[in-house]
């Protein structure tokens, strides 16, 4: 089972399902999460070979399909937000078992094959001598000496540092392996009927208009809000936007 952290209390609204990206996790989302759990409860989980969650030596979407189902099935149905990575686990989960998902939200993803990689901040991740980290600014400065030149970037690795005991909380050897599968996405059929809110950041290319008519024969009720100001990392870089949006999507009537 996944790892799972917990915010808020069950409600009568729908509790909300947290699935978060590659090199994430639930951690991550916990300033979103408590926003969102005024009222109604929000469960953020660290997907596999991520976080505290167990490492396997398999990264697939089916795989991740499958967590998220052993997760629902034991939480009963849910309403799922899946970020990036996140949000294509969620699409397989909704596509193949919407029984599970009351209503969908897919921030900055669509249900496509991309082209560029994201091999070189594993290779940077692996490059750190892990053996003379005293403290995070220590994994900071070797990040950038690496080539991660964006300071956002580098701070959000180190969130999946475990400093104490000198290792990645990553299994980055199964991601680095599996990353044409991770940047790819399955040749799915099916349909999920149920309302879906594609929620994109306004300055990203990761959602297109030539994406539109694939993601409408998957969601065929599919919405399409974008943030402006916001790239691909939308509910960091405009937090307050981002819950405003996802609230506003789960409190409509449909």
């Amino acid at each position: 089972m996944l790892n799972m952290i917990t915010h808020g209390q069950p409600t009568d609204k729908p509790s909300l399902l947290i699935v978060h990206g590659l090199y994430g996790s639930g951690r991550n989302w916990g300033a979103v999460a408590k926003r969102l759990s005024t009222d109604r409860q929000v469960i953020c989980v660290d997907q596999r070979n991520h976080g505290n969650s167990p490492w396997y030596d398999s990264h697939s979407y089916a795989d991740m399909r499958d967590d998220l189902m052993e997760v629902l099935t034991d939480l009963g149905p849910c309403d799922v937000l899946g970020h990036s990575m996140g949000g294509k686990a969620a699409m397989m989960l909704a596509l193949s078992n919407p029984e599970l998902v009351n209503r969908l939200i897919v921030a900055d993803i669509a249900p496509v094959a991309y082209t560029h990689t994201q091999l070189p901040f594993i290779h940077a991740m692996k490059s750190v001598d892990l053996s003379h980290i005293a403290r995070r600014a220590d994994a900071l400065e070797q990040l950038e000496a690496a080539g991660v030149t964006d300071p956002t970037l580098r701070s959000f690795f180190t969130q999946s540092l475990d400093v104490a005991a000198q290792k990645w909380r990553l299994n980055l050897d199964v991601l680095e392996r599996d990353m044409p599968a991770i940047m790819g996405f399955p040749d799915v059929s099916g349909q999920y009927d149920s309302p879906t809110l594609f929620l994109s950041g306004a300055q990203s290319d990761y959602v297109t208009h030539d994406h539109r008519p694939t993601i409408r024969t998957l969601f065929p009720k599919a919405a399409f809000v974008r943030i402006t100001g916001a790239g691909h990392w939308l509910h960091a870089e405009k937090p307050r936007e981002f819950v405003t949006s996802v609230a506003a999507w789960l409190d409509r009537k449909t």
